[in-house]
This record gives C-alpha cells, sequence and structure tokens, in this order.
C-alpha cells in the first residue's frame, strides 16, 4: 500500500469515527466516556495523517 493509499485509508477512518461521534452525541444520553475514546482515536489518526503527508522521503 502507497503512503497516498494509507494516508486515504486513514481519511476514511477518521470520516467514520467523526460520524460515530456525532451519532453518539445525537444520543438522548451520549455516553461521555465513548465520545472520549472516539475523540482521542480520531486525534491519533489525525496526527498520523500529518506526520505521513509532512514525510520527505518519497513514496
Amino acid at each position: 500500500m502507497s503512503t497516498v493509499d494509507h494516508i486515504e485509508a486513514l481519511k476514511a477512518k477518521h470520516a467514520s469515527l467523526e460520524h460515530a461521534i456525532d451519532e453518539e452525541n445525537a444520543r438522548p444520553y451520549p455516553d461521555d466516556d465513548a465520545i472520549c475514546s472516539l475523540k482521542k482515536r480520531k486525534l491519533q489518526i489525525k496526527d498520523e495523517i500529518t506526520r505521513l503527508s509532512a514525510d520527505p522521503r518519497p513514496h
């Protein structure tokens, strides 16, 4: 898998997590622990995307 493909896969996962966060927030009694966990995973993915995008090595 090329770096570009990997970044695209991470972006899809990031969007999926955003959707899961929105769904949890829409519930009558959102689970704050679940939201926090989802947000942490989303941030880790964003950091990985940033790291891969800034990597000067050829892909």
